[in-house]
């Protein structure tokens, strides 16, 4: 393990990989991370690159369709990597070792125009289904309208769950309760384990391009908004006596701004809960000679904290964002399947 992964990871800081390619997982597993995630974007690439193409001409063979074919994939990879994961899940009794498995973004996409009841009931039932069998693989579900309504439900069927797409405290809030209100009475303390993944980076692209911030204000919104969910989740949950942590997942660390060092954001939340982070992210911080210290209780000055409150409008921040997300959440799904189709004119079925 590099000692700059190690640092962070001494700092209470659990390392998880945003990626299920095998290739990765191992690398990071070597680096000491203690779980993963999925999404479409990420299958894409490995289908891209010709490791599934086998796979896929046996799907062809048995007649399936693009959409099942997508799936069928996803499926595999998240399992594969549940089982590269799966010891440390035991050893930590479910506090760690979860894999998280997106499911269909399609049911956010406008232009389908679906009922909001709908998809509801097809968030509940495509959870329970994706759920069913696994033992350390969470559901992630979007912190939209409909998702919000669907955690209730879901965490009381017994289902892990990762709420994803988090701008906002107020989104968390909702999220939290949903999931709390379904747990409790139903699924027993020592199963329990649920996670919210506040997005970090996309907030200081909006700040930037959306709010006029001093130089010691613009690009610390992210960072300040994650301290304080983290802060108001850790409070709510003190005094619950659960056996496992209810954590955020500090997500979108990845920095766009080419100015920013690839550990800005690792560097700034590192002490607590879930850091998970691009291959690339933590591949420059292993080849780095950087100590990390614990930092995620630590909020710049009373005069920066000023400044953001009274120039950052949360209402109008949470809009943007989330239309921004929904189109981010979609577009990677329908690229996938259309990956999907060239492969079918480019392979053939196998026999």
């Amino acid at each position: 393990m590099s000692s700059a992964i190690k640092s962070l990871i001494d700092t209470g800081t659990k390392l998880y990989l945003d990626s299920v390619e095998p290739s990765e997982v191992d690398a990071n597993l070597a680096y000491g991370a203690v779980g993963a995630t999925s999404n479409p974007a990420i299958i894409s690439s490995i289908v891209a690159d010709g490791q599934l193409d086998g796979e896929i001409e046996s799907m062809l063979a048995d007649g399936k369709t693009d959409d099942e074919i997508a799936w069928a994939l996803t499926d595999q990879l998240v399992t594969r990597a549940e089982k590269k994961f799966a010891d440390i899940h035991e050893k930590t009794k479910g506090n760690a070792g979860w894999v998280s498995f997106e499911l269909d973004p399609l049911l956010e996409d406008p232009s389908l125009n679906l009922k909001e009841d709908d998809v509801v009931a097809q968030y509940i039932a495509l959870g329970k289904q994706w759920a069913a069998g696994h033992t350390n693989r969470m559901i992630k579900v979007p912190a939209t309208s409909a998702g919000l309504r669907a955690l209730e439900p879901l965490a009381a069927a017994g289902v892990t769950l990762n709420v994803t797409l988090i701008f906002t405290d107020d989104q968390y809030r909702i999220a939290r309760e949903a999931i709390w209100r379904g747990a409790e009475n139903h699924v027993p303390p020592e199963k329990f384990k649920s996670v919210y993944s506040i997005f970090i980076s996309r907030i200081d692209v909006y700040t930037s391009k959306e709010v006029e911030l001093s130089d010691a204000a613009q690009g610390m919104v992210g960072i300040v908004n994650a301290k304080r969910v983290w802060k108001e989740n850790n409070a709510f949950w003190a005094d619950k006596n659960l056996p496992l942590q209810q954590e955020l997942i500090f997500a979108s660390t990845g920095t766009k701004d080419p100015k920013d060092p690839p550990w800005k954001y690792v560097q700034a939340l590192a002490g607590s809960d879930i850091q998970t982070n691009p291959p690339e992210t933590n591949a420059s911080i292993a080849d780095s000679d950087l100590t990390f210290t614990r930092t995620v209780d630590q909020l710049p000055s009373d005069e920066v904290l000023a400044e953001i409150d009274a120039k950052v409008d949360p209402m109008r921040l949470h809009q943007y964002l989330m239309a921004e997300g929904v189109d981010k959440f979609v577009k990677p799904q329908r690229a996938l399947l259309a990956l999907i189709a060239k492969k079918r004119s480019e392979l053939s079925p196998a026999t």
